[in-house]
């Protein structure tokens, strides 16, 4: 027998280390060439690194959370053959998980190769039984939803990794016709003392970082508009009714596309990025526009490149697509690097108003709240209109709050008569 050891890849772009996420193994695992060992984050992405060979492990190189650099050892595996000691290093970027770097913003990354998928995991039942304290692993999506369901997480059989209850899991919980029905009685009265310590390790540290950065560096400051969408909302719905089954579905995200792609005419400003370094700002002719998208490993901001040589159904298959792919976590560096203006939405749960963090180096991000209904004075008459509100960010330090004011209220004008969308 012999021990192969497998250094931590050069995964290019001059990084020199890399924080090791998440193992998939243990020491005693029997792994096979290109089962997946670990997941390793970058400043890009989150990169899978497969075994090169089959065998034993028997020894792990850090734990999760750990920075490690390039060419440390990262895990040891017994092979058969000669017992002289071999060592590799594991193929670089295997498979992208999409890295959310901020709550309303992207990485900035680049392309890697794709590797074969993870098995899939096998549900094993829908229910299982834990403690009344104990707190199962789940994305906050995934809580959202089991509330919404009605569903005891506690209850359900988690597939993902660690036991996570995934999307899945809970379609799987209602298949079986299990319910909260089935909880033991009182159990939603009973004292709680349990604590929980999540370790801020890989997506979610990247996200603290940009997080902090985002808001140390750049002069924020906000600007809400309110926008009369009765109109868009009538001709999106006539669109839909008319063409919705042969070039599928609008949402009003496309619309609103659309809209920034307008404005941003009149508004070259917004539409660029800062280097604060060099002190030089970086207008751009082509609007690539990243739409934020939630998932269950957080959230990430696709990027609709050219948004100015679209129409609305081919941005809407795009959004569509790409978002998909996030929340898939297929996602590749290329369709998550490169944005130039950012749009986040949490549609329906979108509030009143929001504040949302810039996608450095951009300058504006602009947030959609979500559409009521309510009473409106329209022409001396008081009628009802659906109306939402509009909650954007800019960089002050190259923005000036007029330029950002009459920014917004060119999108509201072009939403309020959607007819001049389309007007050149």
């Amino acid at each position: 027998m012999g021990t192969h050891v497998i250094k931590m890849p050069d995964i290019g772009e001059g990084i020199a280390e890399v924080e090791l996420s998440q193992w998939h193994v243990k020491v005693g695992d029997l792994v096979v060439e290109d089962q997946v060992l670990a997941d390793v984050m970058t400043d890009k992405a989150m990169v899978d690194i497969p075994s090169p060979v089959h065998g034993k492990v028997i020894a792990l190189g850090g734990q999760p959370g750990e920075v490690m650099a390039v060419g440390s050892v990262l895990i040891s595996i017994e092979v058969e053959g000669a017992g002289n000691l071999k060592e590799s290093a594991a193929p670089a970027a295997v498979k992208e998980a999409p890295v959310a770097p901020k709550v309303e913003a992207a990485v900035e990354s680049k392309p890697a190769a794709t590797a074969a998928p993870r098995p899939a995991a096998v549900c094993q039942g829908p229910m299982v039984a834990r403690e009344a304290d104990e707190r199962p692993l789940a994305s906050p999506a995934v809580r959202k939803h089991a509330l919404d369901l009605g569903i005891q997480l506690r209850l359900v059989r988690g597939t993902g990794p660690a036991g996570r209850v995934l999307h899945e899991d809970l379609e799987a919980y209602l298949a079986q016709g299990q319910s909260n029905a089935s909880a033991p009685v009182g159990a939603a009265y009973a004292q709680r003392n349990d604590e929980e310590q999540i370790q801020v390790i890989g997506m979610r540290r990247k996200i603290a970082q940009r997080m902090q950065d985002a808001t140390q560096r750049a002069a924020h400051f906000s600007y809400v508009e309110e926008i009369d969408v009765t109109a868009i909302e009538e001709l999106r719905a006539h669109l839909n009714e008319k063409h919705g089954a042969s070039r599928g579905k609008l949402t009003l995200l496309p619309f609103l596309v659309r809209a920034l792609v307008v404005a941003l005419r009149d508004f070259p400003q917004m539409n660029a990025r800062y280097d604060d370094e060099a002190q030089v700002i970086t207008r751009l002719g082509a609007v690539h526009v990243g739409v934020a998208t939630q998932s269950d490993v957080g959230l990430m901001v696709p990027v609709v490149r050219h948004a100015e040589a679209r129409s609305l159904w081919d941005s809407a298959a795009e959004i569509s697509r790409l978002a998909n792919a996030a929340r898939s976590g297929k996602a590749s560096r290329d369709e998550l690097s490169g944005s130039t203006i950012t749009l986040t939405s949490l549609g329906a749960l979108g509030g009143i108003v929001s504040t949302p963090v810039l996608n450095l180096p951009e300058v504006a991000i602009v947030g959609v709240n979500k559409i009521v209904e309510r009473p409106m004075v329209v022409k001396g008459q008081v009628v009802i209109r659906k109306m939402m509100n509009l909650s954007s960010s800019f960089d002050h330090r190259v923005v000036d709050g007029m330029d950002a004011a009459l920014f917004i209220q060119a999108i509201r004008g072009l939403i309020e008569q959607p007819a001049t969308l389309f007007v050149e």
